[in-house]
């Protein structure tokens, strides 16, 4: 009821022209989201690098690597939004949106590398034990890295989740995690303080075992997107509002995936045998529609209809021999 009177209130329209405009402004949003990002991570990478030269910390080393590599993360998804808003055409029909599953890709490879590259420093300071200085510098760094990552990761994680997109979360997680580095380096800086001198490039260690198991996540995430995967609840959604439309008698298969942060669906729909042309593409529009608001991200959706048969009849016998055995 609401959203019918919604309608009469707001008019508004499903129309390509201002489904790309919808699709620009969160790219815009998103831009603004890496950027501030960046902005912020690059200050917070420059003070921990300053202090990693006075003090000689491998553990707060790790974690500047990590801090740098999670701000230069936005490079390649900037590039990703900026090719999302190019409009479709003859040899991409569907647009450039999986430009960005592609930046997912350069996120995991920046997480791995950061998590090898860790794991040499840290033991490496193990077979060559070096003082750690200016420990108090240390502490405030890590503090420092904790506040920034933190604010970084609600952020993005926050955007991402708005906008649908999973690159842009998963980068959010992993910012996340450096926070969390971050205190770890707090503790091994009080070890040494201590007067453990294993603190240091143990906390190292932490820190790849850390950043490996946000790299498994991420991982996962991005192989979903590339696979097409969706969350089944969407398709429960999908189904059940099909079945609400007016004058649809049943459904037949529902697909979706991923094109950016947008959704695409196609989906086959049971109609009366004696609806005329029209009459079935006007049900099938006005099922379309239902998608479209029922369906968080979702953009448009390709409508098949189906005409109820006689018993023991097949209106696509002709394919049948097509189908996969």
């Amino acid at each position: 009821m609401w959203h019918r009177v919604g309608h009469v209130v707001v008019p508004h329209s499903h129309e390509t022209v201002d489904k790309v405009d919808a699709a620009m402004e969160t790219s815009r949003e998103g831009m603004r989201t890496l950027w501030l990002s960046l902005g912020v991570l690059g200050l917070t990478c420059a003070v921990q690098a300053v202090i990693v030269a006075v003090s000689g910390s491998v553990a707060l080393l790790g974690d500047t690597l990590h801090n740098g590599a999670d701000a230069l993360t936005a490079v390649p998804l900037g590039i990703a939004f900026v090719l999302g808003r190019r409009a479709a055409n003859r040899r991409y029909t569907y647009g450039y949106g999986r430009a960005e599953d592609l930046a997912g890709i350069a996120i995991v490879l920046t997480i791995a590398v950061s998590s090898l590259l860790a794991a040499y420093e840290a033991v490496d300071r193990l077979l060559h034990p070096r003082e750690v200085t200016h420990l108090g510098a240390v502490a405030l760094a890590a503090v420092a890295g904790f506040v920034g990552n933190e604010w970084v990761a609600r952020y993005r994680i926050r955007t991402g989740r708005r906008i649908g997109s999973a690159a842009l979360v998963a980068d959010g997680l992993h910012a996340r995690t450096d926070g969390f580095t971050s205190l770890a380096v707090l503790l091994g800086a009080g070890g040494t303080a201590l007067g453990w001198r294993l603190a240091d490039p143990l906390i190292g260690l932490l820190i790849t075992a850390a950043l490996l198991m946000v790299l498994r996540d991420a991982a996962r995430e991005v192989y979903r997107r590339l696979m097409d995967s969706v969350d089944p609840a969407l398709l429960d959604t999908a189904e059940r509002t099909l079945r609400a439309v007016d004058g649809v008698r049943g459904i037949g298969q529902v697909r979706m995936r991923w094109i950016g942060h947008s959704l695409r669906a196609e989906a086959e729909i049971v109609v009366d045998s004696t609806l005329t042309v029209v009459q079935a593409h006007a049900l099938a529009v006005a099922a379309e529609h239902a998608l479209i608001h029922a369906v968080p991200r979702l953009t448009a959706a390709t409508v098949h209809t189906d005409h109820t048969a006689a018993e023991g009849t097949d209106p696509h016998a002709a394919l049948a021999h097509h189908s996969a055995a």
